[in-house]
């Protein structure tokens, strides 16, 4: 029997998204779905909301929930991952609460800037523990990453030799999204989309063949007249002439232009919500206890397949049917040409039965280009400070971030490291 492996199977939601999408393919009714969690609850919850949503799908995959991550590893040919090291009691409050303390505000923090460097440092030796058991148990298995910082672990787990590919939903919702907003019709839309991770760039975008950027344009300008929740990315667009995939709160953080403690009057002028994400948080855990028991007990538990690529990339797999993706892989070759080569980006890919096959892009436009690199730069430094374990690495990493580096001396970064890796204590490995 051909299993998939869902490490962090306690997120119920999203293992109800992607292994539900899973369900409802044909091709897969014959996987095992096994399921590691290290919180045991959430793991029983999930399993039994799976298994309801199993026999209410008329499914007949096997849902398996395991105490040992090796043997839910074992002989796997597809592994799902969406951990989250640290959760947001203590980590998430620790990433947000110390660099408060400089002055340094944080929206999302799961990605870049500060907050992202250690989420990354944190997860990256739980990574490396997962590729050590693949390697062990299940080499040929394609390693599904959903996880952020999105960019950095898909590129240690490349560099660990395991097959493995990035996935966010910002792709694909990005163009429906931005014509829902400026209230244009999206019939007949063809859409190209490159770049870096939550920094991918809508390149073209065309109704019957007709380039609706000019429009698209001018009605956000119009939209920029009143407060929205997207005003940082129209903003970008009007500046450097292209949309951006991910939100307006994540790219305020990934630029030196918006979150200034100098110009307070930004925050309220681009609508820009600090710390949003330990909102969100605290409003998931509180929505999670009302919510448990429709989702866990329900016996007629309904889903539809979700926009979320895991179940399509693994179906296309199975079929050898040819599926479209944007995936996170690393710019081999020079997939867009002006980006750094060990740097991973995200790319229109060729999913079938061989495997994932990037498409090349080419030169992005010079300023989009320009803009990734001032992430990739923080990310590769993030890199070689988990794999040297040198702390001289992870200042680096903070000193190149574009945020961080706009509000904080050298020495204040320096310093608010050393006090994050302090807070931190036994959640990093030992640092140089």
């Amino acid at each position: 029997m051909s299993k998939i492996t869902f490490l962090g199977a306690g997120s119920t939601v999203f293992a109800k998204n992607v292994l539900g999408d899973c369900m409802s393919v044909e091709a897969l009714q014959d996987f095992e779905f096994a399921l590691f969690d290290i919180d045991q609850e959430r793991l029983q919850d999930s399993e039994m909301m799976l298994n309801n949503l199993k026999n209410s799908m008329n499914s007949t995959v096997t849902v398996k929930a395991y105490q040992d991550r090796k043997e839910a590893l074992r002989g796997a040919k597809y592994v799902i991952n969406a951990i989250q090291v640290g959760g947001y009691d203590p980590c998430t409050i620790t990433d947000f609460e110390v660099p408060k303390k400089y002055g340094l505000r944080q929206t999302i923090a799961d990605t870049l800037g500060i907050g992202g460097i250690f989420r990354n440092l944190r997860t990256i030796p739980v990574m490396q523990e997962f590729a050590r058991d693949m390697k062990e148990v299940c080499p040929d298995a394609w390693f599904l990453n959903y996880t952020n910082p999105m960019a950095v672990l898909t590129n240690v787990m490349l560099k660990e030799g395991i097959k493995t590919v990035g996935l966010c939903h910002s792709v694909q919702v990005c163009a429906d999204h931005l014509l829902d907003a400026l209230e244009m019709p999206k019939d007949n839309i063809q859409w190209k989309i490159a770049g870096i991770n939550h920094m991918a760039w809508l390149l073209e975008i065309t109704r019957n063949g007709k380039d609706i950027y000019p429009e698209i344009k001018e009605k956000a300008k119009e939209k920029q007249k009143e407060k929205h929740d997207d005003m940082v990315r129209f903003e970008l667009m009007d500046k450097f002439g292209y949309y951006v995939t991910e939100s307006s709160e994540h790219n305020a953080e990934y630029h030196p232009y918006f979150i200034k403690s100098n110009y307070p009057e930004l925050i309220e002028k681009y609508n820009i919500p600090l710390d949003e994400y330990p909102r969100r948080c605290v409003n998931q855990i509180e929505g999670w206890k009302k919510m448990r028991d429709d989702l866990v007990h329900d016996v007629n538990l309904s889903h539809e397949r979700s926009h979320e690529y895991g179940s399509y990339i693994i179906e296309a797999m199975e079929t050898n049917i040819p599926f479209k993706i944007g995936g996170n892989v690393l710019n081999t070759g020079r997939l867009i040409s002006n980006l750094p080569e060990n740097a991973v980006v995200e790319v229109p890919c060729l999913v079938d039965a061989s495997g994932i096959t990037p498409t090349y892009v080419g030169d992005l436009p010079e300023q989009l280009a320009a803009l990734n690199r001032t992430n990739i730069n923080t990310q590769l430094l993030t890199v070689e400070a988990a794999l040297t374990k040198k702390k001289e690495k992870i200042y680096q990493a903070a000193m190149l971030d574009p945020h961080t580096a706009a509000e904080l001396s050298l020495d204040d970064i320096i310093s608010l490291c050393d006090d994050l890796i302090e807070a931190h204590g036994d959640w990093l490995p030992t640092y140089e």
